[in-house]
């Protein structure tokens, strides 16, 4: 490896503890470790919450896209512009009213603890699959571009490495730490991609963008497609994209808590509209680079410039193209997104754990203190879970590896209609909600498992639980969470048309038998 680029990695490896630990180091409370105080400003916030969703394969991955489908990626960002503002103007507000820490205490709230610890349980384990299943993706990228350098790692090394490293500022920083590192950690990557199309830029033809134009890389939308079968047709990209994002930024504790650490409510809505906006000129960074990339490589397909797939483009590229220190730069910004997105998870479970899942079924209102080793105790108990369960992936197929990344379309549903059946429905009760909340978990899995389409027409054919392949595809991913939300509602929604009356919420009543 370059002398240069080896110490941009070094330093950086070194630096974001540091800066971490100095952040976060005079955590005084659980509040403060779960929360921040609720003091922290709303730009930091966005973006965090927008490195939060960001791991390493969106950076290497993005770029490729275009080769396939130009810029219609774009569209299901757009609807995430949607799903977040229906987010912060309908589900932010009951969060910060209940001054809670913990998006699932709504649910505790609404229903009873029984379905607070159902969706946090769910929680807990989306998270640990797709966290710790993308956390061992993060170091596929790490292992290949370091290899080519002579440095050979094996994947659970790799994997140990940055979790320890990881660990050291979540365990002493909480969010506090976590958010300022993640906006750290942002500007590394987004500055190497800038850099890179700063690079780029000067080694391509003054038309690059009209051959790109020509070959229809900068196509933006497509309502040719079929709606069922195709990520990018425009209505499910838009569609599926709000309730993807509603659920994810509006009803996955891995997001919410950042959000509650802002200053009030209209920070925490201007943090969630403001990052689905960021995301998406993100993202629109990403696919400019791709564009460039396709005009660079003689406006050749993957397969013909002999690679497996679009995500080995812009790898390629950052190892045998990029001059030396810029090369460095965006190493560092890879390993950046793998380490934010997994700060984030563990502080986000650890806060779960401790507010939905410990104090709970326990029935114990610990002393402040307690609760704070408890939060920190819980990190560790989760980096170390982590970094097993993502070692693991290192003997499997790559099959297992997508389920593991799609898992959110099982679950997400669930959750998001959990929040919506509390909000619209006043008769539904928490054994109501718990079987609609079981029912859209076991028939999202049906649907995504067994429901094929055609290829070809997106037709129905019928159901097939062997491996979607050739003329037979599953529903598009962008439906899951909006099938889920509507099964959920009207299963819930049947069920509560047993009950006469609205059921009074069960800690209003305990407060009412108290007085």
């Amino acid at each position: 490896m370059r002398p240069l680029d080896l110490t941009i990695v070094i330093l950086y490896l070194a630096a974001m503890p540091l800066i971490g630990v100095l952040v976060g180091r005079k955590q005084k409370s659980a509040s403060d470790y779960f929360v921040g105080e609720r003091s922290l400003p709303w730009p930091a916030v966005m973006l965090s919450v927008v490195a939060t969703e960001t791991s390493t394969l969106t950076v290497i991955s993005t770029p490729g896209l275009v080769f396939g489908n130009g810029f219609l990626f774009l569209q299901l960002a757009f609807g995430y512009i949607i799903g977040r503002t229906i987010a912060a103007l309908v589900l932010l507000p009951r969060y910060f009213s209940g001054n809670l820490v913990s998006a699932y205490e709504f649910l505790g709230k609404r229903f009873g603890k029984g379905l607070q610890g159902t969706a946090s349980l769910t929680f807990v384990i989306t998270r640990l699959l797709a966290e710790g299943v993308r956390l061992f993706a993060g170091a596929i990228p790490i292992k290949f571009i370091l290899a080519h350098y002579g440095i050979h790692l094996d994947y659970w090394a790799i994997v140990v490495i940055v979790t320890v490293l990881t660990l050291i500022y979540a365990y002493v920083g909480g969010i506090k730490a976590v958010v300022w590192v993640d906006v750290i950690q942002l500007s590394l990557y987004l500055g190497g991609a800038a850099v890179a199309a700063i690079v780029l830029l000067n080694k391509l033809p003054s038309d690059w963008a009209s051959q790109a134009s020509a070959d229809g890389k900068f196509m933006l939308v497509d309502f040719g497609k079929h709606l069922l079968t195709s990520p990018y047709a425009f209505i499910t990209a838009v569609l599926g994209g709000a309730a993807l994002s509603m659920a994810s930024h509006g009803a996955d504790q891995l997001i919410a808590q950042r959000l509650l650490a802002t200053r009030g409510l209209r920070d925490g809505q201007k943090a969630l509209i403001g990052s689905g906006i960021f995301v998406t000129v993100q993202f629109a960074l990403f696919l400019l680079v791709g564009s460039m990339l396709w005009v660079f490589n003689g406006r050749k397909t993957t397969a013909q410039l002999g690679m497996q797939s679009s995500d080995d483009v812009f790898t390629r590229f950052i190892i045998d193209d990029l001059p030396v220190g810029v090369s460095g730069l965006l190493i560092a910004g890879v390993l950046a997104s793998t380490m934010g997105a997994l700060a984030s998870a563990l502080n986000a479970l650890s806060t779960s754990t401790v507010a939905d899942l410990y104090q709970r079924f326990t029935h114990r209102s610990a002393e402040d203190s307690k609760l704070l080793k408890h939060g920190r105790l819980w990190t560790l108990i989760w980096a170390v879970v982590f970094a097993v369960f993502a070692s693991m992936f290192s003997t499997t197929k790559n099959a297992v590896i997508e389920l593991g990344l799609g898992i959110v379309g099982y679950t997400y549903g669930a959750l998001l209609g959990a929040f919506l059946l509390g909000l619209l429905i006043k008769k539904a009760r928490q054994l109501d909600a718990i079987i609609a909340f079981v029912t859209t978990v076991v028939g999202m899995a049906f649907v995504i498992l067994g429901v094929k389409f055609s290829a070809k027409t997106g037709e129905f054919i019928g159901i097939d639980f062997s491996k979607a392949a050739g003329d037979k595809v599953a529903l598009a991913y962008p439906w899951y969470t909006l099938l889920g939300v509507v099964i959920t509602l009207v299963v819930g929604g049947l069920l509560s048309l047993r009950h006469k009356a609205p059921e009074p919420e069960p800690e209003a009543e305990a407060e009412k038998a108290a007085a």
